[in-house]
């Protein structure tokens, strides 16, 4: 890596929150939008992942995670490189539209 070139860093976010009551699954829906508007996407209910430019938009948006913590339950986040996110590998039993196996990386514009 060059000297001033860009890393791009993956932020992923996995979370189990209480549900049991509404005001539970409230609060658990209410992070889970949180989460979609400030630019993250759901790989499972309770895991979504990010693209960072660089390490400080890594700590930014943990960050904003931490100040939108809900009241019960557990939250960790774990940065890995953009070359380590590519090699995860998605194992489906029957695909839904919106996911496909394979080891292509996403590509970015």
């Amino acid at each position: 890596m060059e000297a001033g070139e860009i890393r791009f860093m993956w932020l992923m976010v996995f979370f189990d929150l209480p549900t049991k009551t509404k005001p539970q699954r409230r609060r658990a829906n209410r992070f889970r939008e949180f989460l979609r508007k400030d630019g993250f996407i759901m790989l499972q209910l309770s895991v979504y992942a990010r693209v960072c430019r660089g390490q400080d938009a890594v700590e930014k948006h943990v960050r904003r995670v931490r100040s939108n913590l809900p009241k019960e339950g557990s939250v960790r986040t774990l940065q890995v490189t953009d070359k380590q996110y590519g090699r995860m590998q998605l194992m489906l039993g029957t695909a839904p539209k919106t996911e496909t196996a394979g080891t292509s990386q996403m590509v970015l514009l």
